[in-house]
């Protein structure tokens, strides 16, 4: 009995618990219009995020780097209107959420892709131009900002469909967040209040499935 090898112990999600609470909270405190609870919690979410990315991975590599530089770059875009002050909000938001998609293009792209792209992430291509089409009248001097966000914001759900399921759902969960983001900024009218829950709903699910995936999968690589 001595000699049978140890199971490899997966990779512990536990760390994912305070993030996952507090963003419970903060849909909550959206829904019920409480600003005062919903502003700090909202800058509480990708530092409890990248804790416990970091708390629950077994050793740290380029995979959890990337993923970190990704978290802490979403950190920056949820906090614009805090950190950039002086500067507009929206386009300062779109460059930092634009450079944390980067980050995840090539964290899944170059260390965590598993399978060919799939078929059906040619309704990505789609998506971005139905969006276009759609929001173009109502971007004004936005526009070409955001067509290339777009881009990269399409680019990371395709490349997360090449990873693990959960980072797939993940990177699916993140694209339905910024495009009804994108309507209640252009297009306010034709969204109702009970989206902006749903927009941070959408919004932590992606990042918390595309960060406990890729602890999962770097668990089980060694």
């Amino acid at each position: 009995m001595d000699d049978m090898p140890t199971p490899k112990p997966a990779s512990n999600l536990a760390g994912f618990v305070p993030y996952a609470a507090v963003s419970a909270v903060h849909i909550v405190a959206l829904a019920i219009d409480d600003e005062a609870l919903a502003r700090p919690t909202k800058l509480m979410l990708m530092p409890l995020l990248a804790v416990g990315a970091s708390w629950s991975s077994r050793r740290r590599d380029i995979r959890i780097g990337l993923l970190l530089i990704a978290i802490g770059l979403s950190w920056m875009g949820d906090g614009a209107g805090v950190f950039f002050s002086p500067w507009p909000e929206l386009p300062v938001m779109l460059v930092c959420f634009g450079l944390a998609h980067l980050a995840y293009i090539w964290l899944f792209l170059r260390h965590l892709t598993t399978r060919r792209l799939p078929t059906w992430t040619i309704i990505y291509a789609a998506w971005w131009a139905g969006m276009l089409i759609v929001l173009w009248p109502h971007l004004g001097a936005l526009a070409w900002a955001v067509a290339a966000y777009g881009l990269v914001l399409g680019g990371t759900a395709a490349s997360a469909a090449r990873c693990r399921p959960m980072i797939a759902v993940g990177g699916a969960f993140f694209l339905a967040s910024d495009t009804l983001l994108a309507f209640r900024l252009f297009l306010p009218d034709a969204m109702p209040g009970w989206t902006s829950p749903l927009v941070m709903l959408t919004y932590c699910l992606g990042q918390g499935l595309i960060a406990a995936g890729v602890v999962r999968a770097r668990g089980r690589r060694g």
